[in-house]
């Protein structure tokens, strides 16, 4: 235990994560103010944040987007990134998780929220990133501590080990005994805590309280251990190095009490960060970084497109020097220059010529480059030290431009946000020939539209994205299709004889031909499928045709007025006929839809299953989620447009689902003369 594991190592990288509302813009503020980078706290409901300053983020009154600030505290720079709480926008979080030295965790003790709290503490615990609890509210607390305590510990794999204890005036909270320090503070509003006396009943509690977080980092320390165990009082210097070590190994999360709001345990949060939180060299080794020469490696945290500055890329520097103007390339084998650097600042952003191992710098017009690259200034592209693959999308809406002379801008404009964020995923249907664009939820999809009229200048048409209904036949038919027509000189010619059948489910379309003697010149044979695939993509019921087999069998030409395009028209023609003559029937997708849901949710979301038409297949405990469920269905695509809704209703916004087509249904009755009306309607 000599080695000292508390000294600043260089400037530290700390994410701000927690549940939906728990106060983590409120604590970034009390931070900046309490450090001197900002004169006075914010408030979110006041619209004067530093953080969630964004026009989106001001209207809806929550994190919408990654905020970086950095400070100094003691002599030490710190760079804070406060990421979004709400599931939606979890993408801006989990991308920055890799480059960030540790994270604090901001929650109350809300049983409601502790599916999201779980959730968020598996992503850092797979990560193997440091994490601090930082209990906030403690003001409006209304439980006992060790009670709070046994609640969010279901969240955490690690144990969960209270470094303070709250000092109590009847029913109200007025400060801390800190554990590893043995003083006890009251708080100030706005203002350091005083230090106290402590009282007769106090100190029972605080000798029992610290007697169970020695043992707790005891079952790590032999030595501690034997301490303990002679009643010998371990060295204070020995305590920290302990509550050090295990953090950095990720055997332990302490727990920090607060109010973020009154600036409450704020600084006792800025002394365990400085003291025990890991720095830069050891967030390095986690990743395998290793400095090649004076060779820059970095990570692309965030990717922002100005309404005027252009691309700007967020990067941590993890190895090396990097200078502005330095040519980067990626591990995919891209590259760019950076043309300006600097850094995040609530007093407005610095212009830096430079950035050192662990400064979080913004770079400028990295074209190429994208959130999650690995950035290198050596001559051969990096070893990616990350893969962060986004969510899958939930929901769907359809977008099209007012004029059509602002489709390019409307393209380029959805291309910049899904560049800034990937788990927004903009594609073409080939059926509809609509842009789709894919969010994790509403408020995603409403912030994204959002951000194409304000910032882009984008106004949209929007709409539900169409089902992918589709038709077969359930007859055959032999049909002749005849296409002649005389206009003085030329004339155009052409005539087939067609058999049409289905085929089984799932076999698509075929074209044969068995033509003898030379009915059909062989030439124009391929116009005659072509014909076929022409009617197929508009069947008797006006939905594209599946699942049969069409077969030339005869016809007839004439010398000189027959060509493609005759040929063509009568097979066209022969098919739609023919089809209308062979039962069509309506088809439906259906996807297998697993859903992932806290346990006691599992009854509610069966019912929503079912009143979906939805076909449960089984439910099972999630493996290696306590309290959380797995439920397989099948779903008809119609009915999952907007299950997302409701699933995060019904579970307090943690739930989630992942689909895959499964096969095409028939749909019969009334329920498919209601589908074919509405589409006649609607085309």
């Amino acid at each position: 235990m000599g080695h000292d594991v508390r000294s600043p190592r260089g400037p530290r990288c700390i994410a701000l994560v927690g549940p939906f509302q728990s106060g983590k813009t409120t604590l970034l503020e009390a931070i900046l103010a309490r450090t001197g980078a900002l004169a006075k706290a914010g408030t979110v409901d006041a619209g004067t944040s530093f953080g969630d300053s964004s026009p989106e983020a001001r209207a809806h009154r929550m994190s919408v987007a990654l905020t970086a600030a950095t400070t100094t505290f003691m002599g030490d720079n710190y760079t804070f990134l406060d990421c979004p709480g709400s599931v939606e926008f979890a993408h801006d979080m989990r991308a920055v998780l890799p480059a960030i030295d540790a994270a604090v965790v901001v929650c109350e003790a809300d049983e409601r929220k502790l599916p999201q709290l779980q959730i968020i503490l598996r992503d850092l615990e797979d990560l193997g990133i440091p994490r601090f609890l930082f209990l906030n509210k403690i003001d409006k607390a209304d439980q006992r501590i060790s009670d709070a305590l046994a609640l969010l510990q279901p969240a955490s794999r690690q144990p969960l080990v209270l470094r303070q204890i709250p000092l109590w005036n009847g029913n109200l909270i007025e400060g801390f005994v800190d554990l590893a320090l043995e003083r006890a503070f009251v708080y100030r509003e706005h203002m350091p805590s005083e230090v106290v006396a402590l009282e007769s009943g106090d100190l029972d509690r605080e000798k029992e309280a610290r007697f169970t977080m020695l043992e707790r980092l005891a079952d790590h320390d032999d030595r501690l251990m034997e301490q303990l165990l002679e009643d010998v009082p371990p060295p204070r210097d020995a305590v920290f190095d302990d509550l050090a070590r295990e953090l950095r190994e990720g055997l332990i999360c302490p727990v920090l009490l607060g109010s973020a709001a009154r600036e409450n345990g704020v600084l006792r949060l800025m002394k365990a960060l400085r003291h025990e939180c890991p720095g830069i060299d050891a967030t390095a080794q986690r990743l395998g970084v290793e400095a090649v020469g004076k060779d820059a490696i970095a990570y692309v945290l965030k990717t922002v497109h100005l309404q005027h500055g252009g691309k700007i890329s967020l990067a941590r520097v993890l190895a090396g020097r990097l200078e502005d103007g330095a040519m980067l390339q990626t591990a995919r084998g891209t590259s760019g220059r950076v043309s300006g650097m600097t850094a995040p600042s609530a007093s407005g952003e610095a212009k830096r010529s430079s950035a050192e191992v662990g400064d979080v710098v913004a770079l400028g017009k990295l074209d190429q480059i994208h959130t999650g690259d690995t950035l290198s200034s050596g001559k051969t592209a990096p070893a990616a030290i990350a893969e962060i693959e986004p969510l899958p999308p939930a929901l769907a809406t359809a977008v099209a431009a007012p004029d059509r002379k602002d489709d390019v801008k409307l393209g380029q404009a959805l291309a910049r946000l899904a560049d800034e964020d990937p788990s927004l995923v903009v594609q073409h249907d080939p059926l509809s020939h609509e842009m789709v664009v894919w969010g994790q939820g509403e408020m995603h999809l409403r912030v994204a539209l959002e951000r194409l009229r304000e910032r882009f200048g984008v106004a949209v048409k929007q709409h539900t994205p169409p089902v992918g209904y589709l038709e077969t036949i359930r007859k055959h038919a032999t049909q002749r299709g005849r296409h002649k027509k005389q206009s003085g000189g030329h004339g155009q010619y052409g005539d087939v004889l067609l058999e049409i059948r289905p085929l089984p489910r799932g076999s698509g379309f075929t074209f044969e031909e068995k033509i003898v003697g030379g009915a059909v010149p062989r030439n124009y044979i391929p116009a005659v499928e072509d014909g076929v695939r022409d009617a197929l993509t508009r069947g008797p019921l006006g939905f594209p045709v599946i699942d049969v087999a069409v077969t030339l069998v005869d016809g007839s030409y004439h010398t000189v007025d027959s060509s493609d395009l005759a040929f063509r028209t009568a097979a066209r023609g022969g098919v739609s006929e023919a089809l209308a003559q062979c039962q069509p029937v309506l088809l439906e997708p259906i996807d297998e839809v697993e859903i992932v849901c806290p346990s006691d949710a599992t009854a509610r979301i069966n019912a929503i299953l079912s009143g979906r038409r939805g076909q449960i297949l089984s439910f099972d405990t999630r493996d290696g989620w306590t309290g959380w469920d797995t439920v397989r269905a099948m779903m008809p695509e119609a009915e999952i447009g907007d299950l997302i809704v409701e699933l995060r209703s019904a579970t307090a916004g943690s739930g989630g689902f992942t689909r895959r087509f499964d096969h095409m249904a028939e749909v019969t009755g009334r329920a498919a003369d209601q589908i074919i009306a509405a589409h006649r309607t609607a085309a």
